[in-house]
């Protein structure tokens, strides 16, 4: 009798489950979307994870708190399945995967094993896939949507993306994630500009109390309350101690808040939130029009006078301007006062001690100048080209003026009242059902008869075709194999590169053009393949670009291997630098004073070339150490140069420097000025770099400019070594007080001053005083 209950216990425990509430899922198992009961929970009953109804029809696999059924993690967030034949299945290879109405794989984790394998869903709310050593194969941790649960990390290669909405659980406009400076950021990834607003972008990384030389990049909550990050920004919730649940969630609205579980009112409440003040979180209402909190209510949009919503429903696509901005003469238009409204960002000119009417003149002399923000108490004048990240504040004390054709001269009662909700849903309508056809024997012979005969004749076209384009391509290979033999440059698809990095898993690095991913190419070459952001540029024009940097040889740059251009992508595929940028190994002090000494010298060789020696003029516009790379001999080599920086010598008004382009910090003061852009601002910032790798500092105290263009003024780091050097204070020693201590007094004196020498005079303010690369580089070679 023991045997016969043993061996039904061991049936029950070990047999494939398809349907009923349980801990784990074993192999040949499935759960199934036509089935409620199917869900996996927590052997603490906390978490619960199964299919979750996102609109009609349409499903996600998702994990949520049971006592309130709050998402916390989403497999397809952006793919919802059938509510017909959808099942989540691990494969007996191991395998985990999601199809939709039976038919189609939208969701994998990509895993294979022999050996016994079972997903469970553990008491912290991961959802974890394992062999029965205990080795993890995949977990959700790894994986985070909008939500961070205690003791589960951020990382250098994960970020949270907000939902769409509240009912709208796809992916949002905001990310919360580790910039490519090591400072935990809040972007705004908008329709068509993007920003990081938190922390507050006017202020560099050690006002905002932020490291950035740190190579860990990681942050974590824990269960008491307590968030750190190797960033240095730390909080502590306002309850903090001992709570039944908590969650970090970076809510549709852009702000990230930290939750707790209220147990006597059954409810989730706000202990501790980044930004206190709704509207200056940008992109809250799109371009051209207000945001305004209204207390009770939350925030509210409006759009401009002269100026309706792009989609009605949906306050992420801002206004529209119903008049021809095309046609808008300057002897036509007027300003409409709007009290208290500031728009941050995106300045075409910034003018000091201006009148009034010189500022207004300004503007009418632009022909995208569309406001003006004037200040009568300090004369400070902004000229508007993008009317972007505005809001309303009774305290701002701050006014801007509209410019709108004279037609609008009689309503100057156009503001309408903050009345509209940007907050508005949509829910997602998927209405995909799958009926049998039902026609007779006779007729489904027919349509069998009919495809059969079309499949033919299909056929038949294309091995003609083949035929005819055989011979042309076979020439045209033999040329092209050529070409590539000799520049290694070529063209990818977008499924080998898929390929080569895994399906893009292996994050190594991102920055304003794109993110970097390790890849291994199918010649078992190394490499780094950057996918850019969503172009607008078409692909001839891509191509006429990359043809271009692909020409570009030379031992300091980076080189390029290969590009892809297929529909919406574009990528790029480099060498891989197997010492990572210069960032990494001065916060590492893994370089000795020849070391710091030679990539100065090679940066500069670097830059010289891409200035002078190349046939098209391109400007670098963003130096700073992450752009910096080392191979394995510590030889440096420039990255990220080239696409939508190209520009002929000799032209100083071109279109493609019409913004700003850099990183605060080392930005030349030619761009808050709005002065002609040429080669001397590289020349500035690699005079940044220089005193950073020779001080060690790891704060610029230079002239930071912000993207407004207001310049503040602090201790500047080029000052503290000028007045080392030549101060009333000044010694012969002035080069051991500014040196890097971790040098410990080991490195050439006379070549290190020559340096620094060197690296001042490119901070000159004036252009014209600073030095080309070209003669940086004579100067360091000279002996």
């Amino acid at each position: 009798m023991a045997n016969i209950i043993l061996f039904f216990l061991s049936f029950a425990l070990f047999a494939p489950l398809s349907c009923s509430t349980f801990h784990t899922l074993s192999k040949g198992s499935s759960l199934s979307s036509e089935k409620p009961e199917d869900v996996l929970t927590s052997p603490n009953d906390v978490f619960s994870a199964g299919f979750y109804s996102v609109g009609e029809n349409a499903f996600c696999f998702a994990i949520w708190f049971s006592n309130s059924r709050t998402i916390v993690w989403m497999a397809n967030r952006d793919q919802p399945v059938n509510g017909k034949r959808s099942k989540l299945s691990l494969l007996k290879n191991g395998n985990l995967i999601l199809t939709d109405a039976g038919r189609f794989t939208i969701w994998t984790t990509n895993t294979f094993s022999l050996s016994l394998v079972q997903l469970s869903l553990y008491n912290t709310g991961n959802l974890v896939l394992s062999n029965m050593e205990g080795v993890i194969l995949w977990q959700s941790f790894d994986f985070p949507t909008d939500t961070l649960l205690p003791e589960q990390q951020l990382t250098k290669n994960t970020k949270l993306v907000s939902s769409r909405s509240q009912t709208n659980y796809s992916s949002g406009f905001y990310q919360f994630f580790f910039d490519n400076d090591n400072v935990l950021s809040l972007l705004f990834n908008g329709p068509e500009v993007s920003s990081i607003y938190w922390p507050e972008p006017w202020l560099v990384s050690w006002e905002a109390r932020r490291s950035t030389y740190n190579n860990s990049r990681i942050a974590v909550l824990n269960s008491l309350g307590n968030f750190s990050s190797s960033d240095d920004f730390t909080f502590l919730s306002n309850d903090y101690g001992a709570v039944l649940h908590r969650r970090l969630t970076l809510d549709y609205d852009g702000n990230i808040r930290l939750y707790s579980w209220e147990k006597e009112r059954q409810t989730w409440v706000v202990s501790w939130q980044a930004n206190q003040k709704p509207c200056r979180i940008n992109g809250v209402c799109g371009a051209n029009s207000l945001c305004k909190y209204v207390v009770g209510s939350g925030r509210k949009c409006s759009c401009l006078p002269g100026y309706k919503m792009k989609d009605s429903v949906d306050w992420s696509y801002g206004c529209e301007p119903k008049f021809d901005l095309s046609h808008r003469n300057k002897n036509e238009s007027v300003f409409l006062l709007l009290s208290n409204v500031e728009f941050y960002g995106y300045d075409v000119g910034y003018y000091s001690n201006y009148s009034f009417d010189d500022c207004t003149n300004s503007c009418l002399q632009l022909h995208n100048c569309n406001a003006v923000q004037y200040a009568f108490e300090t004369g400070d004048c902004f000229c508007k080209s993008l009317l972007l990240n505005g809001y309303h504040s009774p305290d701002s004390g701050k006014n801007t003026y509209l410019r709108l054709p004279k037609s609008f001269e009689s309503n100057k009662n156009l503001v309408k009242e903050f009345s509209l909700d940007c907050s508005r849903d949509g829910t997602i309508q998927l209405d995909r059902t799958y009926v049998k056809n039902r026609e007779k024997g006779i007729v489904k012979f027919l349509l069998w008869f009919a495809c059969g005969v079309g499949g033919l004749e299909l056929t038949c076209i294309f091995v003609v075709w083949c035929l005819l384009i055989k011979t042309r391509k076979s020439s045209d290979a033999d040329n092209q194999g050529y070409g590539l033999a000799a520049t290694r440059f070529r063209k990818f698809t977008y499924a080998e590169l898929k390929k080569a990095t895994n399906g893009f898993t292996e994050e190594i690095g991102i920055g304003a053009w794109g993110v970097v991913y390790r890849g291994v190419l199918s010649d078992s070459r190394v490499a780094a393949i950057k996918r850019l952001n969503e172009a607008n540029q078409g692909e001839d024009e891509f191509l006429a670009e990359v043809s271009i940097i692909g020409r570009l040889n030379h031992m300091n740059l980076i080189d390029m291997w290969g590009y892809c251009a297929e529909g919406k992508h574009r990528l790029l595929v480099y060498e891989y630098m197997m010492h990572g940028s210069l960032a990494e190994n001065l916060s590492s002090n893994a370089l000795d004073w020849k070391q710091r000494f030679e990539i100065a010298l090679g940066t500069a060789k670097g830059l010289a070339y891409l200035h002078e020696e190349c046939l098209e003029w391109v400007l670098h516009c963003d130096i700073k150490p992450q752009n910096i790379l080392l191979d394995s001999n510590y030889e440096p080599k420039v990255a990220d140069f080239g696409l939508s920086k190209l520009q002929n010598r000799g032209v100083l008004n071109n279109p493609n420097f019409s913004r700003m382009r850099g990183t605060r910090g080392y930005m030349a003061l030619e761009w808050v000025f709005n002065l002609p852009i040429t080669s001397k601002v590289d020349v500035y910032s690699y005079g940044i770099v220089v005193l950073e790798m020779v001080t060690g500092k790891n704060t610029i105290m230079g002239v930071h400019t912000t993207n407004v263009g207001v310049e503040t003024k602090n201790k500047r780091l080029a000052t503290w070594v000028k007045g080392k050097k030549n101060g009333e204070i000044a010694t012969t020693s002035w080069i051991d007080d500014i040196m890097d201590p971790k040098m410990e007094g080991i490195y050439d004196k006379g070549r290190m001053e020559i340096l620094v020498e060197m690296a001042l005079q490119c901070l000159e303010e004036d252009k014209d005083e600073r030095p080309t690369m070209k003669q940086v580089f004579e100067k360091l070679s000279s002996p």
